[in-house]
Order: structure tokens, then sequence, then C-alpha cells
């Protein structure tokens, strides 16, 4: 693995790892949702990821959050393991809603612990079910703990050809499914 340094200002860095990956792909059996091809988690993550300390202060992360436009932002250690996760859903309601004051609380204020993650040579449906059951968008992809990707329901949709559009439809469907379920914080 390569990891090529993007840039560190304010205990956030953004890194990208390179893999040399074996793109060789098996067809599932004919009786499989939508005849897609086995494909591994690291087939289709991103590998370029922003991630920020428990003490970055919330409206860096907000900012981090529209410069890369992403939606979440792991939080990690010293080590690059992977210790709580913030969306901008996060933000707004455990934050700006609770009159919490963004420049004063940080990640480790309203970061969710209980974080689901994947591994990089998961198979891909392992990935997406773990996200229909947990009804997320997104799921970090580790190794040893630590942060080396990110799984998002726009990844699975650039993949589209090679998933199956019915079961890609199914996982959206599911991840957008209302049962009153609320994340767990801290």
């Amino acid at each position: 693995m390569v990891k090529t340094y993007l840039g560190l200002s304010s205990g956030v860095l953004t890194y990208s790892s390179s893999y040399k990956l074996n793109f060789q792909t098996t067809l599932i059996c004919s009786n499989s949702i939508g005849g897609g091809k086995e494909m591994k988690v690291k087939d289709c993550m991103c590998g370029e990821v922003c991630w920020v300390k428990p003490d970055t202060k919330i409206y860096e992360i907000a900012k981090i959050m529209e410069q890369n436009h992403i939606g979440c932002v792991p939080v990690c250690d010293d080590q690059n393991c992977i210790v709580g996760i913030i969306t901008d859903r996060d933000i707004i309601l455990r934050g700006i809603a609770s009159d919490k004051d963004v420049k004063s609380i940080n990640a480790s204020d309203i970061m969710t612990c209980n974080v689901c993650t994947c591994g990089q040579n998961d198979d891909i449906y392992d990935a997406e079910r773990k996200m229909a059951t947990n009804q997320i968008r997104r799921i970090p992809v580790v190794d040893n703990n630590r942060v080396i990707g990110m799984l998002t329901l726009g990844d699975l949709c650039h993949y589209n050809d090679e998933i199956g559009e019915e079961h890609f439809c199914n996982t959206v469907e599911n991840i957008c499914k209302t049962s009153g379920q609320t994340k767990n914080n801290c």
C-alpha cells in the first residue's frame, strides 16, 4: 500500500491510498439477484478519505465537508484508528438544533461511536447488506481498525451495472425505510 498525504492542518489529515488490486471478477450463479458480478469493496471504494481527530471543532468539520463535497467524516485517533463518525446530519441535529455552539464543541461531543465498518476484501453484497440493515449511506473501509477508504451509496450507483440494478435498488430502498430508528450516540 502506498499512502500519499495530501495535507495536514488543524488536526485534519487527508490522504490517498493506492493498492495493487486484482480486478479479476467471476460471474455469480445465474439465480443471483440482478445477475451482477462478484465484486469486493476495494473494487468500488474511494481511497481518498478526510478524517478528523476527536478534538476537532464542529465548525472545522463542516468546512471540510463543504470543501470536499462529502457528507461524513470518520473520527480517528493518532494512529488513524476509527473511534467515531460524524455526518452532516449529526452536525445539524446534535449540534445546531440542540443549541450547541459549533465553534466550541468537538467531534467527540456529537460523534457516533458505534461505527459500522467493512473491510476492503469484503464482498460488495455484504457491505451493501450492512448499509441496508443499519440504514447508512456511507460506510468506512478499515484494515486493522485503520481507515483506508469509504464506500458510499454513490460508489455503489457508479458500479450499478456490475452490481446489478435490482440489487442496488433494493439496497437503496432498505436504507431509506423509516422505522423510527435513531443512531446511538456515545
